[in-house]
C-alpha cells in the first residue's frame, strides 16, 4: 500500500491511464472483429468500410502506446490483404 502522498498521487494516476489504455485497446478490438465478421460473412462492401474505420483506430492505438507500432502495422497488412482477398 502507498504511505507517500506523492506515491498515493502515483497510484491514482496509474489507475486513471490503466482505464483510458482498457477502453482504447477495447474499441480497436471491437473494429477488429467488425472486419473479421464481415469477412466471415463474405460481405465485401461491409468489409472495407469496417477496414477503413479500423485502420486508424489501429494506428492511434499504436501512437498512443496501447499496441505496438509493429503490432498495428501487422493486423492492418493482414486484414487488408484478407479484404483485397475476398474481391478475386
Amino acid at each position: 500500500m502507498a504511505n507517500t502522498k506523492s506515491a498515493k498521487k502515483a497510484t491514482r494516476k496509474i489507475a486513471r491511464r490503466t482505464a483510458v489504455n482498457k477502453a482504447r485497446r477495447s474499441q480497436v478490438r471491437t473494429m477488429v472483429r467488425a472486419v473479421e465478421s464481415a469477412l466471415a460473412s463474405g460481405n465485401k462492401d461491409a468489409a472495407v468500410a469496417a477496414l477503413k474505420a479500423a485502420e486508424p483506430a489501429l494506428v492511434r492505438g499504436a501512437q498512443r502506446g496501447v499496441l505496438h507500432k509493429k503490432t498495428a502495422s501487422r493486423k492492418i497488412s493482414r486484414l487488408t490483404h484478407s479484404v483485397a482477398k475476398l474481391g478475386s
